[in-house]
């Protein structure tokens, strides 16, 4: 996906752009392409970012350790601010506190928007952090589980042939 010029958005029929897509999202391991839209609304001081796409991708189950497909599917919308401030780098503190209002998008509105990297975001924020194959998932079986096999030193055998010998009590 090709990135949006951010003010040339604002020439765009009602400030926005609308991307169809189809296709696979690199560093994103799917099975189908990724097909959905996202819709880009400049609305002046911040970009109004939206998408619903879907896409099927192969997961380990935490249980059990199969592998197995997952639908996987977004709906979210964004706020990305726009801010001449936001691509300069700041000399800052290795430790500060920071306050809820600055855990915020920003971008330069002289910048690019990319739908592709904001899209991959997304669907990496939606695969599932537990991840089982089916909520009764029993987990990995043991094939020998019924089988006790009782293994004998050879240095105890003279010992379990005594024992033999001995009444059962």
């Amino acid at each position: 996906m090709d990135a949006i010029f951010i003010p040339q958005l604002i020439q765009a029929p009602e400030r926005t752009e609308e991307i169809q897509v189809n296709e696979f999202l690199p560093d994103l391991e799917t099975l189908t392409p990724v097909r959905g839209v996202v819709r880009v609304q400049h609305q002046g001081t911040y970009l109004d970012v939206s998408g619903q796409a879907e896409t099927i991708i192969t997961c380990t189950c935490n249980r059990c350790l199969q592998q197995y497909n997952q639908r996987l599917a977004v709906n979210t919308q964004e706020i990305i601010w726009l801010d001449r401030n936001a691509n300069q780098a700041e000399d800052l503190p290795l430790e500060r506190e920071v306050v809820i209002e600055d855990l915020v998008e920003t971008l330069s509105p002289d910048g690019d928007f990319h739908p592709g990297d904001w899209l991959y975001e997304q669907m990496c924020l939606a695969i599932p952090h537990r991840q089982l194959c089916d909520r009764n998932c029993p987990g990995i079986i043991n094939a020998v589980a019924g089988i006790v096999e009782e293994t004998i030193d050879s240095r105890w055998a003279s010992l379990q042939n005594l024992k033999k010998q001995l009444p059962d009590l």
